[in-house]
This record gives structure tokens, C-alpha cells and sequence, in this order.
């Protein structure tokens, strides 16, 4: 990581640095030093981009069959699964996660582009049963258009694969605007977008800040923006998509309830939930950050989440013996350490954890499990998106379900019961866009990934998010030999 990377933009099918030569360092939270020089997008290279998307919906990309799209997604998938260590390797320098996660998961990723390319030619519109006489009338679906998609730093590759895979599939072109946190990796999948085949301007790749992010999706050509991130962030997107009347889907991230009632399988319980909030450093959208667990077996199942949490090896990402990196960026450590100062003053109790781990600096920070004496605190509903466990107690089937559902967010949640009656009444209870039953964490691509409440709306991946990237048109076929009739009533 010695050498300094000067990173480039995909726009029109080539690689360019920003029009006026800006860029900003990325530092890798490994080291906390800068890696990489990326380009600052300035309004007119993001309009650039938006305008070769359109030309090209308009040109090749638009007069290609499904089937052809399909093979231009399928080589992406290919080429994908080839080229995951290498991927793996740009996103735990520029993110600290840990490469053997992050190189399966680039591996994984494959299979969404393949699925939506054996999708592409699997969505069609329908013949209706009309009411009137001599008349066909039948829909298509048409692709929208220019799609904006906005991805954080987090799980990039599979929160760029749930969007570019349907939006592609069904005819659509993308500009795809990276996170200025981690903009390499992302940067670096764009060399697959070009070997794969697409032509110049259907994918393209851009960097930069906030600027670069309200041109995008306020962009006067763009009918689609699908945006994962903060709320915040989401509000300035809504209020974007006023200047262009752009679809708006929002994936918002969430506090997800893990609920362990007391006929679990405590074993696989723990398991799930160390996976759930202490993978991937906690830096996760669906990370089950809430515990709610039976007074009946919360002691016992406690003394083993903390004993779980104290063994976890905390260290260098690119090592496969580590299983807990850095977090991303200085901003998470200080959210983090001011929520859990806060908590403490609000009464709750710090079983193990709750500070940086010696001798490693960085933006280490431990697992942390946080006991808290009632659900009114702040830390219990607000996101740290970081290795921070708060624990409530339950005593009822009903009060798990309100402890669950009292939260403003609602993207996914876990329960872990061995009663089958049970598990199926509080999977329909909690609302939550997700929820897993005796696992956690878990994705594919036919299954759709999205939440409710302050989580967003919309969906993601599954076969039915290809739908949301088209429109249908209605035709009106007259079939009679007869003259029209009086064209002063409606028929």
C-alpha cells in the first residue's frame, strides 16, 4: 500500500479523471493513511454521464434483444467470480473489512448477475380479456430509462449488483455514483463493465461528494434513482427527484430486533447473533444490533454472547486468522464512542467492550454487548452501524413482538424459537421488510431486500424488481373491417 493509486471514472465507455483535475484522498482504515487519489466528479462530468446513458439507451443498448443483454450480464458474472480476490483485495484496504469476506462476497455477487441474465428475457407484458368487441389490446414493459443508483461504501458490490442486475436486465442504462469513502474497489469493478462487453455508456462509473450526488439525481434525464444510505441523505434525495419526477427507491439501513424466546436453540442463537452484529464490524445494513431475549434464559444466554465477543481476534483485515477489522471511517469510531458514553449515563450497563482496543490504533473498535434497562434509551433505536450489542428483556410472546416493532426502523429482524406455530405468528408480527427464522444474514438473488418505515421502500434483487425498472405500455389493436364509429362517443 506504499504506492499511491490514481483511480479513474468510467463515463461514455472511457477512463477519465474529473473535467477541472480535482481529487481526494482515500485512506485506508487499516493503516490510516492515504491509498488512493479519486477523481471529483464535477456537474459537468456527472451531466456528461447522464447524457451517454441516454444516447445510449437511444442507440445499441436500446436496439439490443434480451437475450443479448442477458449475455452481456452473464460474462459480467463470469468475470466477476474471476476476478474476486483482486476486488476483495481494493475493498478491505479501502473499507477494513476482512478479505475473506470480502472476496467471497464479490465471488458470491456473480450469481446475481447471472440470475438477471437468465432473467432478461423472462419478463413480458400481457394480453387483456377487454370488454369491448374487435378490439387487441396487450401491454409491453419498457425499461424507464436513465437509472441514477447511489451505494454507500458497505457491501458495494451487492448493493450495486441488486441494482445494476435488474435495472440492465430490463433495457435501463445506470450511472452509478460510489461513495466517496470507499470509491476504489468500485471504480475497479468498472474494468469489468468494459470487458464484459456493454456498450460505451450503458454503465457508468463516477466519484465525488455531495455535489456530484444532488446533480445526479435532480438530473433532468434520469427516471429512476435507486439510493441506498442515510436518512438524511435520502431526504435530499426525495426532495431531488422534484426537478425530474424520477421513480425513487430508498433502502435506509435499520435497527433490527434479534429475538431469542426461551425454547431456542441457544447455540445456534449465539452463533446467528455474533454473525449478525460482529461481522462485518457491525458495518451493516441489516446487522441485528437489538437483542431481545426471555428473562428465562437471558443470564445464560448472555455469559455466552460475552464470552463470544472477548474471544473474537480483532487485527489486520488482509489476515485470514482475524475475524473483526477497523471500522471505515474516524466519523463511526466518535458516533460510536459518544453513544455509548451516553448510554452508560442513562443507566445502561457495559458487559464487555465499549473501547478501542490497545495496541492497534486505527479505527479499531471492540465488540461490544451494552445492557439496557429499558427500551427508552437512546442507543436502543439509533443506528451505530458498528460491533455494538444492545440487550432488553422479555417475558411474553407479546411483549418481544411491541419491544420489536418500537423502533422507527423496519428492515429486518431475527427470531429464534423451536415452536413452529410461534415462529410463523411473530415472523408475521414484527414489521420488518425481512426476517429470518433460526438463521440470520442471509441473501440471494431471488430473494427481494428491502424494508419498511424509516428503512425505505421499494425492493431489490428477486425476479419482481425487474418490474419496478420498466413501465408498461398499453396497445390498442382495432381488428374490426367495419369504419370507425362515431368518433364523437367513446367506445
Amino acid at each position: 500500500m506504499d504506492v499511491i493509486r490514481d483511480c479513474q471514472m468510467l463515463i461514455d465507455g472511457a477512463w477519465v479523471q474529473a473535467s477541472d483535475g480535482a481529487t481526494f484522498p482515500s485512506v485506508s482504515p487499516i493503516t490510516g493513511k492515504v491509498w488512493a487519489r479519486v477523481p471529483e466528479a464535477t456537474a459537468a462530468d456527472v451531466d456528461c454521464a447522464v447524457r451517454a446513458a441516454d444516447r445510449a439507451l437511444a442507440g445499441s443498448w436500446g436496439a439490443m434483444t434480451p437475450s443479448q443483454r442477458g449475455k452481456c450480464l452473464r460474462k459480467l458474472g463470469d468475470l466477476l467470480a474471476e476476478r474476486s480476490e483482486d476486488l476483495g483485495r481494493a475493498e478491505t484496504i479501502d473499507t477494513g473489512k476482512m478479505l475473506k469476506e470480502t472476496r467471497w462476497q464479490a465471488k458470491y455477487i456473480a450469481e446475481f448477475f447471472h440470475f438477471f441474465a437468465g432473467a432478461a428475457d423472462k419478463l413480458s407484458g400481457e394480453v387483456l380479456p377487454i370488454d369491448k368487441p374487435d378490439l387487441l389490446v396487450f401491454t409491453n414493459r419498457e425499461p424507464l430509462g436513465v437509472v441514477a443508483a447511489v451505494v454507500p461504501w458497505n457491501s458495494q458490490l451487492f448493493l450495486s449488483a441488486v441494482k445494476l442486475g435488474p435495472a440492465l436486465a430490463a433495457g435501463n442504462t445506470v450511472v452509478l455514483k460510489v461513495s466517496e469513502h470507499a470509491s476504489v474497489p468500485m471504480l475497479d469493478f468498472g474494468r469489468l463493465i468494459e470487458a464484459a462487453g456493454f456498450p460505451a455508456g450503458v454503465v457508468n462509473i463516477i466519484s465525488g461528494h455531495e455535489e456530484a450526488g444532488r446533480v445526479l439525481t435532480s438530473h433532468p434525464l434520469v427516471a429512476r434513482i435507486a439510493f441506498t444510505g442515510g436518512p438524511n441523505a435520502a431526504r435530499h434525495i426525495v426532495r431531488n427527484s422534484a426537478e425530474n419526477f424520477a421513480e425513487v427507491s430508498l433502502e435506509l439501513g435499520g435497527k433490527s430486533p434479534f429475538v431469542v424466546f426461551e425454547d431456542a436453540d441457544l447455540e445456534s442463537a449465539v452463533n446467528g447473533c455474533v454473525a449478525g452484529i460482529f461481522g462485518a464490524t457491525g458495518q451493516s445494513c441489516v446487522a441485528g444490533s437489538r437483542l431481545i431475549v426471555h428473562e428465562a434464559v437471558a443470564e445464560e444466554f448472555l455469559a455466552r454472547m460475552v464470552a463470544a465477543a472477548r474471544a473474537i481476534r480483532i487485527g489486520d483485515p488482509l489476515d485470514d486468522e482475524t475475524q473483526m477489522g477497523p471500522l471505515c471511517t474516524e466519523g463511526q469510531l466518535r458516533h460510536i464512542q459518544a453513544q455509548v458514553a451516553q448510554a452508560i449515563s442513562e443507566g445502561a450497563k457495559v458487559l464487555t467492550g465499549g473501547r478501542q482496543p490497545e495496541g492497534l490504533g486505527g479505527t479499531y473498535f471492540e465488540p461490544t454487548i451494552i445492557d439496557c434497562p429499558s427500551p427508552g434509551l437512546t442507543i436502543v433505536d439509533t443506528e451505530l452501524f458498528g460491533p455494538v450489542l444492545s440487550v432488553l428483556r422479555f417475558k411474553t410472546e407479546d411483549e418481544a413482538i411491541a419491544l420489536a416493532n418500537q423502533s422507527a426502523h423496519g428492515l429486518a429482524a431475527g427470531v429464534f424459537t423451536l415452536n413452529g406455530a410461534r415462529q410463523m405468528r411473530v415472523a408475521k408480527a414484527i414489521r420488518a421488510g425481512i426476517v429470518w427464522v433460526n438463521t440470520y444474514r442471509v441473501v440471494s438473488p431471488i430473494a427481494a431486500f428491502g424494508g419498511v418505515k424509516g428503512s425505505g421502500y421499494g425492493r431489490e434483487s428477486g425476479f419482481q424488481a425487474m418490474y419496478d425498472y420498466t413501465r408498461p405500455k398499453t396497445i390498442w389493436v382495432n381488428t374490426s373491417s367495419e369504419p370507425i364509429a362515431n368518433p364523437f362517443v367513446m367506445r
